[in-house]
């Protein structure tokens, strides 16, 4: 039988079972992901977790063994951890992560209602994708404003129509589009990058890496070292004001600081941004001409927010569009976030999609999600964030369900050294990841494919049934039949299930939403497999509202190139206009970017990842010029090292990275079994990453770039453990 069901790459259509489960796109994807390749060899492999299992010794998480036990052994442990913690701030529920694209056995709103439910729990705040953005737009455009350029943008359909060049600061990648949070049915955005091209549409990709530009796109490499991008986006719009073509008069009414950004640019020549970034002064001048010519879009990829200072890049690039004047004109403005997610720009629906009902939590204590190992290294220690002083508080119990800190998380020995400290951690996990491995208790559950749900993301097309395709691994159990048996034992099943079975909650869950808009019952809805979302539009122009006359909801009601607010925080590493920050000089840049192959460390046992790994590690590419002064030869391992840490890597030498500029993606799953060798032996780039805020403002992720240097392994190459389950034998 086949049936249909979804992943944060796609929908997708299911038959066979087992070793032998087949997987095919979804008929009527005109360009489907290619990562759905790793999900059969991942759906039975051998990291899968068979039963729950309780650590054997606790005196170093990561590197004990597991002692398989019954159900009723470990939820009878997890209930007298969660009993014994009296002061409710002490858990922290962190399930930062993206598990299932399911609505219902989402398993970060499972956690969190039930230990809401339960009394309440320390919370993690913002993300690691958009840590700076979603701190610092409030502060530029609003809280509304902010939700439109971050989840929204100017659609592409308008893109392509009106839109002349795009200056893409981090480039346009397409690998990222393939990538929605609950998946996409139809993956349109190449289609629409052909229609744009055909026009005339052209790009200038801003970023160290060639093929940040998508191959769909005709236009331009402007090669720049890291970080210095800003440095680059105020020459611009100094060019744009001494050559008189920088719209004064959309400064002077729709902005707040138009006239300090002016006179800040004065000293910020080209050849001053040439010195800071490697770009001929000659290109900056061309670029800046070439914005003013036609209708232009500044758009400014995630990446460059995570990292040191990544409020900068944002404010700059909204002060670059605000000086072109064309912010709130189809197809020109400022844009974040194209080539970073599949949803931004790919349309939208007016009204709510079905999710699992939320609790408030009681409890009001919060880290950003970056701050992780802060909070559980520095209990009772206070940190800036947003204006205000918080207080680290003291963290007894961990539950963690639905994600995998151990990929997303900077500096992982400093991590390691951090999730020893509390008395206890739970996990839930598929597999034996890194932060199963850094449990006490590790409970199985089952994936997507083995448990009915609803299936959709945002700008999506079509609401998937998502059917079950073959019966859970092993003992694995769903999070909601998990918690609906620790809740019962704490006391408050009923109020955790509203007496329904994860069954009836799916029919619930679509009939109440399905209503207004006239769509088939459960039932045929199943039988179908999918149904259209209604009244999707792909015409959305962002701040046409404001550019007609309506305010932000800044203090001011414009845009804030200069914030009072933010200059009275009196942040130095975060001031109140756009400031450029000079980079730390290094041997290598380091830029750990996502992965083509694979959505951030999830499936790496996959086909498609497998096959991109070189010598059983995760590729780095590197500049053939780099790699002759170090004596390194393509299909070398090689060891990167810093000052934080060291892992091993297979090279790839390409003219795409340009010198002094090394890629190595996220996401191979973190491997320390080599510690004389290497922090990871198989390629994880967070054992070389700084783990510290963008700024006391955000406190976002900085994982994006690392100072390294690499030099060619020369000693045997170590096994890669990273898959085997780490259980007692006899």
């Amino acid at each position: 039988m086949t049936v249909t069901s979804s992943s944060h790459w796609g929908a997708f259509r299911v038959s066979g079972a087992g070793t032998g489960l087949r997987v095919e796109p979804r008929p009527g994807d005109p360009d489907p992901s290619p990562l759905l390749g790793n999900i059969p060899a991942a759906h039975r492999h051998r990291s899968r977790v068979t039963r729950p299992a309780l650590r054997r010794a606790r005196a170093g998480r990561g590197y004990d063994s597991f002692e398989e036990v019954g159900w009723d052994t470990a939820l009878d442990a997890v209930a007298e951890s969660l009993s014994s913690v009296r002061d409710r701030s002490a858990i922290f529920g962190g399930s930062y992560g993206w598990a299932s694209a399911g609505r219902f056995h989402h398993a970060q709103s499972q956690l969190h209602r039930f230990l809401a439910l339960g009394g309440g729990y320390t919370a993690s705040r913002n993300s690691y994708s958009l840590g700076a953005s979603l701190v610092a737009f409030p502060h530029l455009v609003g809280a509304r404003g902010a939700h439109d350029v971050i989840r929204a943008g100017t659609d592409w359909p308008v893109i392509a129509r009106h839109t002349d060049l795009i200056v893409a600061f981090g480039g346009i990648r397409t690998a990222n589009t393939y990538v929605t949070p609950g998946g996409r049915a139809t993956h349109d955005f190449r289609g629409h990058l052909r229609r744009a091209t055909a026009r005339g549409l052209r790009v200038a990709s801003v970023s160290p890496l060639r093929d940040d530009l998508s191959p769909e796109l005709a236009g331009d490499w402007l090669p720049t070292r890291p970080g210095t991008d800003v440095a680059v986006m105020l020459a611009l719009i100094h060019v744009l004001a001494a050559e008189g073509l920088a719209d004064l008069d959309f400064l002077r009414r729709h902005t707040v600081g138009g006239d300090r950004l002016l006179a800040g640019v004065r000293d910020r020549t080209p050849e001053w941004a040439a010195g800071e970034s490697g770009l001929p002064a000659g290109s900056i001048v061309d670029l800046a001409y070439r914005m003013a010519a036609g209708r232009t879009l500044v758009t400014v990829s995630w990446s460059l927010q995570r990292a040191p200072h990544g409020e900068q890049p944002l404010w700059a690039g909204l002060a670059l569009a605000a000086a072109l004047g064309q912010i709130g004109l189809p197809g020109g403005g400022f844009g974040h976030g194209y080539g970073s997610m599949g949803d931004v720009g790919g349309g939208s629906v007016p009204y709510g999609l079905p999710a699992f009902p939320q609790v408030r939590n009681p409890v009001a204590d919060f880290v950003p999600c970056a701050l992780v190992a802060d909070l559980l290294l520095r209990p009772g220690e206070e940190f800036d964030y947003d204006g205000a002083r918080h207080t680290f508080p003291d963290i007894e119990l961990v539950y963690w369900a639905g994600g995998n800190p151990f990929h997303h998380h900077q500096d992982l020995n400093r991590l390691r050294r951090a999730f020893r400290r509390p008395r206890t951690v739970v996990v839930h996990e598929p597999y034996w990841t890194a932060t199963a491995r850094h449990a006490d208790v590790v409970l199985p559950v089952t994936t997507t494919l083995e448990r009915d749900d609803l299936g959709v993301g945002r700008g999506d097309t079509h609401l998937v049934a998502m059917r079950a395709a073959d019966t859970p691994y092993a003992e694995a159990r769903d999070e909601y039949d998990i918690f609906a048996d620790l809740a019962g034992r704490l006391g408050y099943r009923e109020a955790f299930t509203e007496g329904r079975t994860a069954a009836d909650w799916l029919r619930h869950l679509y009939e109440g939403w399905r209503v207004p808009h006239g769509l088939p019952g459960y039932d045929e809805f199943r039988a179908r497999g999918e149904v259209p979302l209604p009244g999707r539009r792909e015409d959305a122009v962002l701040f046409a509202g404001f550019r007609a006359g309506r305010p932000l909801d800044t203090p001011s009601g414009r845009i804030e190139l200069h914030s009072a607010t933010v200059a009275g925080f009196g942040y130095a590493d975060c001031p109140g206009s756009p400031t450029y920050f000079p980079p730390e000089p290094a041997p290598i840049v380091l830029v750990c970017n996502q992965p083509a192959t694979r959505l951030h460390s999830q499936l790496d046992m996959g086909a498609v990842s497998s096959a991109s790994k070189i010598r059983g590690r995760e590729p780095l590419r590197m500049n053939p010029a780099d790699a002759a002064v170090r004596g390194i030869a393509d299909g070398d391992v090689v060891r990167v090292h810093n000052d934080i840490g060291s892992l091993l890597a297979g090279v790839s030498l390409t003219d795409a990275c340009m010198p002094g500029v090394a890629q190595l993606s996220t996401g191979a799953w973190f491997d320390p079994s080599a510690p004389g060798v290497a922090s990871c032996v198989h390629g994880n780039p967070n054992v070389l990453t700084r783990d510290a805020g963008t700024s006391r403002l955000a406190q976002g992720c900085t994982g994006q770039l690392a100072r390294v240097e690499i030099s060619r392994h020369a000693g045997p190459v170590p096994p890669v453990l990273a898959y085997e389950p780490p259980l007692e034998t006899t």
